[in-house]
């Protein structure tokens, strides 16, 4: 069985939450990579070294960006890790991690939001592979479309509960 951890006092449906973003983000991040190794996922491969280091370096990036969801749910998330120069062993700001992850879930919101736009308007040219190319493609990124909503109510769930008053002495 799978074991979510997380914080004594964080709600387990925000563990479930927080541990579900990553694996939202690691089909599509796949997906590109197969697209570097030449595997037959799109009608044109991706060719020259600049565009493979872009798309290598998409799929790192945004996983990694997506890892740090767990950090509203593990200690981390509340005291910066003692290996950390400088800021190591001190607690982290509420709004420190609370704004920056509201605006990556804007981010990832506005950016699914175009990417849907363009293909239908015509601006895209994702769908432009066989019928099995394209039915993966749209397979690998549907996940995607969790990131910004699990990511925002993760983010709630830790502002309230990083936030709340303490109980009366």
């Amino acid at each position: 069985m799978l074991k979510i951890v997380a914080l004594p006092d964080v709600p387990r449906w925000a563990a479930l939450a927080a541990h579900a973003v990553p694996l939202a983000t690691l089909p599509s991040g796949l997906w590109r990579i197969a697209l570097v190794l030449d595997l037959p996922v799109a009608a044109e491969p991706v060719r020259g070294g600049w565009e493979v280091l872009y798309v290598v370096m998409l799929s790192v990036v945004s996983e990694a960006l997506a890892l740090l969801t767990l950090g509203l749910v593990r200690p981390w998330g509340e005291v910066v890790p003692r290996w950390i120069p400088l800021l190591g062993g001190r607690p982290v700001r509420p709004m420190a991690a609370v704004v920056p992850a509201l605006l990556g879930a804007a981010a990832v919101s506005a950016l699914c939001a175009w990417a849907f736009y363009a293909q239908f308007a015509g601006l895209g040219d994702g769908f432009d592979g066989s019928r099995a190319q394209d039915l993966l493609l749209f397979a690998c990124y549907l996940p995607l479309l969790a990131w910004a909503p699990l990511l925002a109510a993760v983010t709630v769930a830790y502002h309230r509960r990083r936030t709340a008053p303490g109980p009366a002495v």
